[in-house]
Order: structure tokens, then C-alpha cells, then sequence
């Protein structure tokens, strides 16, 4: 007796949702690097962007 029988209908590549990516213009991107630049050098925004841009590049590599 096999104990691998209860796995052999288990797909090895599962469905995956991933979430769409909002495109922001040319003008919107330029203006929020102007304002990270501005920012304070104590200001916490610019870490959580950088965290922001990871998942986007995760994101990205998940629609493909």
C-alpha cells in the first residue's frame, strides 16, 4: 500500500490571483519624488514607500 495515493490528484501549481497595479502618470510620479525630497529627515512615509515599491515589483513578477 502506497502512502502517496491521497496526493496524486493535488495539482502542484495553484491558481494564483494576483491584484492589479495602479499606473500613475508621469506628472504624479514626478510630483510625489519632489515631495519625498522635501520631506523632513526624520519623516517615516518615504520607508513605508519603499516597502510599497517592493510589493509592486512582487506583484509584477507574480502576473507573468
Amino acid at each position: 500500500m502506497s502512502l502517496l495515493t491521497a496526493c496524486a490528484g493535488v495539482n502542484s501549481k495553484p491558481i494564483t490571483a494576483c491584484p492589479p497595479i495602479k499606473e500613475y502618470s508621469r506628472e504624479f510620479q514626478r510630483k510625489l519624488a519632489a515631495e519625498i525630497e522635501a520631506a523632513p529627515a526624520d519623516a517615516v512615509f518615504p520607508a513605508a514607500l519603499k516597502d510599497y515599491a517592493v510589493l509592486r515589483v512582487q506583484i509584477r513578477a507574480c502576473s507573468f
